[in-house]
């Protein structure tokens, strides 16, 4: 059957496919969001070390993409990200160079790549936005990951400038969902809280946040974001990246996000902050100006929600889940 005019079909890449973002990534193409002319393929590390050129030209040989959404990193927490920063830095730049280049060399259309707010200068005004991810350091807990993130912008430019190719990135806050890293010890915030609350919950205990519970972030329920990658990868043009979150309104402490996991979780007992504990960066708060002027009337899932689905997710889940 011939193809309508103007829909050649799409072979669209998923690297790092099994985590969180790809995970709902395949669940909204799964219901719904998906179009007839776009064939989706999810890849994780077992299917290629993306940290080899050699096995990165075979995953591109074998698939063929026209497309390719790139979110396969090195992630960890707060606590791991101090400890293993050269890791970091090295893992991710290979990761990153090797996907790039071969997209490049087999005539990629376009690639989305995801980035982080901590790429951002430490030292910066608020609300930060895409102009201001080189303006000075990152914050030194992470700067082995934020680096080599920064690069990938460095990197859509060059290959723009050079080769005419539409590489652009995303930058979310902080996203979180099903089929995240639970671990308690370097997972990121809300599902070591949601592991936290699990397990003080069947054990009877108190729970215990690191931290004053002070700090405060944006959130992203990573099917909303799954349903922003979609409109990127479709419809956003500029090689320049876009943050994608909710607003600056929609800010929460780490104490008001440890309350609704708490409620979610319908846990009766006593919670602690461990002042001891690093509270890492304060605030870093993001501007979703440039989304809002492209896309005004996307809707984002309540957090409370959003926090809900998540926390049933993982209850139910328990024994598969990463932690």
């Amino acid at each position: 059957m011939a193809e309508p005019a103007g829909t050649k079909p799409k072979r669209i890449l998923v690297t790092g496919g099994t985590g969180l973002v790809g995970r709902g990534i395949e669940k909204v193409v799964a219901d719904g969001e998906g179009r007839p002319d776009e064939e989706w393929i999810f890849v994780c590390s077992k299917d290629a070390d993306l940290t080899n050129a050699a096995e990165t030209r075979a995953l591109y040989e074998k698939h063929r993409p026209t497309h390719v959404i790139h979110l396969a990193a090195l992630v960890g927490g707060l606590f791991k990200n101090i400890k293993y920063n050269l890791d970091f830095w090295r893992r991710n730049v290979h990761i990153n160079d090797n996907v790039l280049h071969s997209a490049y060399e087999f005539g990629v259309q376009k690639v989305v790549s995801c980035l982080s707010t901590c790429i951002f200068p430490d030292k910066t005004t608020y609300p930060i936005d895409e102009s201001m991810i080189h303006n000075g350091p990152p914050h030194s807990s992470n700067f082995g990951y934020s680096y080599a993130k920064r690069m990938i912008d460095v990197q859509n430019r060059g290959y723009f400038e050079q080769h005419g190719c539409r590489f652009t990135a995303v930058i979310p806050t902080n996203v979180f969902g099903p089929h995240d890293n639970y671990n308690i010890e370097d997972g990121h915030v809300l599902p070591g809280l949601i592991h936290k609350v699990y397990l003080a919950k069947k054990n009877g205990t108190a729970l215990t946040v690191w931290g004053t519970g002070k700090p405060r972030r944006q959130f992203i329920y990573s099917l909303d974001l799954a349903r922003l990658f979609l409109w990127v990868l479709r419809e956003y043009d500029e090689v320049e990246p876009i943050i994608l979150s909710v607003g600056e309104e929609d800010e929460v402490s780490i104490r008001e996000a440890a309350e609704n996991v708490v409620e979610a979780m319908d846990f009766k007992g006593e919670l602690i902050f461990d002042t001891t504990k690093s509270d890492g960066q304060f605030k870093k708060t993001a501007s979703n100006g440039k989304l809002r002027r492209c896309l005004p009337d996307f809707q984002f899932t309540p957090f409370k929600q959003a926090v809900k689905e998540t926390c049933d997710w993982f209850n139910a889940h328990y024994d598969i889940a990463r932690k």
